[in-house]
């Protein structure tokens, strides 16, 4: 599967694609509106950050105790229901007078309920297309996610400057329902992919599992450590040029757009293998320049270019998805997502604090070295994965996978009718 036609052509892609990208708009609209409003209370630029990217943070706790549930519940019935838990959280937030301690904790609930949400997306995004379509698939969802990004951003300001932040809280719930409802109505019903039931024991138990794998250990590392000391790179374009930091976030998001495009369309498997060292360095090298506080003209083109290179990511995940058994893959994918989430928290901490004791210039350079450190310190382990040059993709061991072996790959189950 090569092409976008043939991708949406995909029995049940179209609903999957449109709930998703109505939830990120749903998400992107409610944060700003939220995050208005507690600043608005307030006058803390903290609080106000907490508020619309604490349900990143909480996706950490959430990586610990609830993604077994993302391959032990019902994927469609999963979704809808925290697409509802999303509008009824919204809902919570716009009633006046509630207290702030009171609009955390729900987001903390929320935040939490995503980690599980995410693998159960991203699984089920394994189920509906083949797994030779995974990675244009997952290249589209990328694309959009940063344009419903863009316009849930562009629109929830105009918004809150109309109906008010409360009112742009429920526009935004009411997203939320639309989002469950062609989650419910479009999607056929599917058992879950791993028998038992969640919790947290299983999810430790099975996070432990994952992480035993020498090959998939490189990939969770490589998909959280690097790219998140990028984004805190990125954490410092306000610090760096007050003046044009929207004009740097968006050439970000320019070069994310090509390099998705590019990666997940017109490269082909003989490529993408030889490409995903190179990408992984592009990532942070061309923020190196930063060190020498470049002009807005150059500063630009740096960020462009290396935002190409978060098209690594897709390959690593594509990688991930070879390595573990599609019973797990849900579970798999949610922790990738989760410690991506988390380690971005971080790396824009370690980027602040050392932007405050020097500059911001020096703390953008600082932390892209870091990230061509760990970059470099894990690329022996994430070699080319195949197997004599025959295009076998090796298991999760380093060698080629028996048949009905854990990590070979299995037929797709049979779906249940709605």
């Amino acid at each position: 599967m090569r092409t976008y036609r043939e991708l949406f052509r995909t029995p049940e892609f179209t609903p999957f694609f449109t709930a998703v990208s109505v939830q990120t708009a749903a998400h992107t609209a409610t944060g700003l509106a939220l995050g208005t409003l507690v600043y608005t209370r307030t006058g803390s630029p903290l609080l106000s950050a907490l508020a619309m990217f604490g349900p990143s943070l909480a996706q950490a706790a959430g990586a610990l105790t609830l993604l077994s549930a993302a391959d032990r519940l019902p994927p469609r019935a999963t979704l809808s229901a925290l697409a509802l838990l999303s509008a009824v959280a919204a809902c919570v937030q716009a009633v006046p007078g509630l207290p702030l301690w009171g609009a955390f904790a729900v987001l903390l609930v929320v935040g939490a309920a995503g980690s599980a949400g995410g693998g159960v997306r991203y699984g089920l995004l394994n189920e509906i297309v083949p797994r030779e379509g995974f990675l244009i698939g997952r290249s589209v969802l990328n694309m959009t996610g940063g344009a419903m990004q863009i316009c849930g951003f562009a629109v929830g300001g105009a918004l809150v400057a109309v109906v008010s932040a409360r009112g742009t809280l429920l526009v935004g719930a009411a997203l939320y329902v639309v989002a469950a409802a062609v989650t419910r109505f479009g999607l056929s019903a599917r058992p879950p992919r791993a028998p038992g039931r969640p919790s947290v024991r299983e999810t430790r138990r099975t996070n432990a599992l994952l992480w035993s794998s020498v090959p998939r250990r490189y990939v969770f590392l490589a998909l959280w450590v690097p790219n998140g000391l990028v984004v805190g790179c990125e954490s410092l374009y306000v610090a760096y040029a007050p003046a044009h930091a929207g004009l740097l976030f968006a050439c970000g998001a320019l070069g994310m757009l090509v390099g998705d495009t590019v990666v997940g369309r017109f490269v082909s498997a003989r490529w993408r293998a030889r490409l995903g060292a190179p990408l992984r360095l592009l990532l942070a090298a061309p923020y190196l320049l930063f060190a020498l506080r470049p002009g807005l003209p150059v500063a630009l083109a740096a960020v462009v270019v290396a935002s190409t290179g978060f098209a690594a990511s897709l390959l690593l995940q594509e990688r991930l998805v070879t390595l573990t058994p599609p019973e797990l893959s849900g579970q798999a994918l949610g922790l990738a997502s989760s410690g991506t989430m988390a380690m971005q928290g971080v790396g824009a901490a370690v980027a602040g604090g050392i932007a405050q004791l020097t500059s911001p210039a020096t703390g953008m350079a600082a932390v892209a070295g870091l990230s061509v450190a760990v970059t470099s310190a894990l690329a022996p382990g994430l070699g080319d994965r195949r197997a004599g040059g025959r295009g076998r993709l090796l298991g999760a061991d380093g060698v080629p996978p028996e048949p009905g072996a854990p990590d070979a790959p299995r037929a797709p189950r049979t779906k249940e009718t709605s």
